[in-house]
This record gives C-alpha cells, sequence and structure tokens, in this order.
C-alpha cells in the first residue's frame, strides 16, 4: 500500500493541530469540548483548563466523525434505543451529528458508530448538564482516514470532510465558487469538470485517485 502525503490548505492544518489544553477564546460559559480522534478521548474545557475526560466511540472508517469546529445546537433528553439517555446535536452542515449516548458500553473506545460521538451514558449525561446550547466543538483526527485503504472516489451525492476538502482546494484555484458544506452538489461537479479540462483530465466531474494528487492532496 503506498504511503499516502497529506498536504491540507492552512485553515485545516489550523484546526487539525491544535492540542486538547488550548482554547480558542472567550465564548458563551468559557466551555469548549475538543474531541481526540486518534485516542478516542473527549475533553471539556473551561477557562483554558481541562475539567474533564472521557472516553468515547466515534465513526468507523466507512462513516467518520466529522472533523471541524461546530457548536451545540440543540440538547434533548431519553432518546432511548443506540442513542442512549442525553443528545447534544451539532450544527455540521452535511448531516444530523451529535455526542450522546449507548446501549452498548462494552464499545465505547472502538470505531463503531455511523458517525456520531457516542459516550457512556452516566458521562454525557454528566457532560449534558455541564455545557449549554452554543458550546463550540472542536474535533480533531485523520482527516484523510486511517490509512487502511485507498481513498473512496466522490462525485455527485457525496458527503463529508473529504468533499469539503476537494471543495476548498477547488475554491482557493478559482474553480468553484460556493461554500465549502461538504455536499457534493451539481455546483462542485461542475467545478470538478472544469479543473479537469483544464488539466487535461477525463471530464467526469467525478474525483478519484487521480485528482486527489492533482490537487496536491495525495501522493
Amino acid at each position: 500500500m503506498k504511503r499516502r502525503t497529506v498536504i491540507l490548505a492552512t485553515v485545516l492544518i489550523c484546526f487539525l493541530l491544535i492540542s486538547p489544553y488550548q482554547v480558542l477564546g472567550n465564548e458563551k460559559g468559557n466551555f469548549r469540548i475538543y474531541v481526540d480522534l486518534w485516542t478516542n478521548q473527549l475533553f471539556v474545557i473551561k477557562k483554558e483548563k481541562v475539567i474533564r475526560k472521557f472516553n468515547i466511540a466515534p465513526g468507523n472508517e466507512n462513516s467518520p466523525t466529522p472533523i471541524g469546529i461546530f457548536e451545540v445546537t440543540d440538547k434533548s433528553k431519553s432518546w432511548g434505543g443506540g442513542f442512549g439517555t442525553r443528545w447534544l446535536g451539532l450544527n455540521v452542515p452535511w448531516g444530523k451529528f451529535g455526542i450522546h449516548g449507548t446501549n452498548r458500553p462494552e464499545l465505547i473506545g472502538r470505531n463503531v458508530s455511523s458517525g456520531c460521538v457516542r459516550m457512556r451514558n452516566k458521562d454525557v449525561e454528566q457532560l449534558y448538564e455541564m455545557v449549554p446550547v452554543g458550546t463550540k466543538v472542536e474535533i480533531a483526527g485523520p482527516i484523510l482516514g486511517e490509512g487502511k485503504g485507498e481513498l473512496k472516489s466522490l462525485s455527485v451525492g457525496s458527503k463529508g470532510n473529504l468533499v469539503q476538502l476537494v471543495q476548498q482546494r477547488l475554491k482557493a484555484a478559482g474553480y468553484y465558487h460556493g461554500n465549502a458544506d461538504g455536499v457534493f452538489g451539481n455546483g462542485t461537479k461542475q467545478a470538478v469538470k472544469k479543473y479537469q479540462k483544464e488539466n487535461n483530465l477525463p471530464q467526469t466531474g467525478s474525483i478519484t485517485s487521480v485528482e486527489y494528487r492533482e490537487l496536491g492532496l495525495l501522493e
């Protein structure tokens, strides 16, 4: 398997390299949540100090947890089933994701969810009481996956951080003029086709390993 070298845009480097012991300024309640997908841990930070640390179960390789800086948009109790006893929704632009409990506590620590951040019920109940709606949530981890396989191809309908990263690259190069929202729509397709045309590539409107390399995201 070829070694993959990630060359990220400056904006991505900024949030991927931040330590869980750093805080991004003063925000509502002086709270931050930092989710570390390398160690599968969630940190609650208040006034530049880590005050709680919890083990989590994030998404797997096929349904990864979104990476970026989001915020808690809603809170609710007793979703039940696989969502456990508490839910904290996040404003991820390409889908419904959140931090919630679980009915399978034995899986905490493993990458087994469909993209949400799972916690033990007793832990998420503590978190629920500590942080208000509007709390910033920073999720950091391997944006191109864990290196266990090839990067997946992208086309209309694809969603997630890879789409967002491609959009940012195309936008910086002047091909894409929409929002880098992680949703591969027709605007992204047309931008990809324009990029392919000007770089003498087949005009498929899709992203494969060829385009990843041309965009400088893979070597």
